[in-house]
């Protein structure tokens, strides 16, 4: 599955970043999630974070794709990004041409009509992103980890921290004439909140 790339990966972090616009209590939340990164990369250990939303097919799988770029972006090796949902469905289409559109490569290494799995690649990337939809705990997404959650109803009593870091549900414009800009505008959100996250880690080390 490949598409023309319109736009650079790094270009559009970048960007995304700089016009980014956000409220002062996402900004709190933000600098909350960062601080807590930061405390424990500074007790020499491992930070896994795991981004989780219902279904695990749009949202969180975004964010799971952004965050190891940033972290391959800002060279913080000690940060590893999963994703995870309280139910399985799979990685929405949608979401895939989006990424597509900014850079990112799609390979399918295991083939299935309901639920396959792609490695995600991008510009000088060392090992590629395994992304398909499934539970938050799957033995793939290792403990402990900090929760980043779409919404405060998913309650997470594994994790260390939990997080909510909502952002706008696709379900709402999935009929919308503009759907495609609305999923792009989504995709710069999240992509921009995340450079915020690390920029902040990154500059706290």
């Amino acid at each position: 599955m490949n598409e023309t790339i319109s736009t650079n990966t790094k270009d559009f972090f970048i960007t995304a970043f700089k016009e980014l616009q956000i409220s002062e209590n996402k900004l709190v939340l933000l600098e909350s999630i960062a601080t807590a990164i930061v405390q424990t990369l500074k007790q020499n250990k491992t930070v896994n974070l795991n981004y989780i939303s219902t279904n695990n097919s749009q949202r969180s799988q975004i964010s799971q794709v952004w965050s190891t770029y940033a972290a391959h972006y800002f060279k913080l090796s000690n940060i590893n990004s999963f994703s995870g949902g309280t139910n399985v469905t799979s990685f929405h289409r949608k979401t895939v041409k989006t990424l597509q559109k900014v850079g990112f490569t799609f390979k399918i290494i295991e083939f299935s009509h309901q639920n396959p799995t792609y490695a995600i690649g991008y510009h000088n990337y060392i090992k590629p992103i395994l992304v398909f939809s499934k539970l938050y705990n799957h033995d793939l997404n290792p403990s402990p980890f900090f929760a980043i959650t779409n919404n405060a109803f998913e309650i997470i009593p594994e994790a260390i921290q939990q997080f909510e870091m909502p952002f706008n549900n696709i379900n709402n414009f999935e009929h919308s004439i503009n759907k495609a800009e609305e999923y792009a505008a989504l995709n710069k959100q999240i992509a921009g909140e995340i450079h915020f996250i690390f920029h902040r880690v990154s500059a706290a080390l």
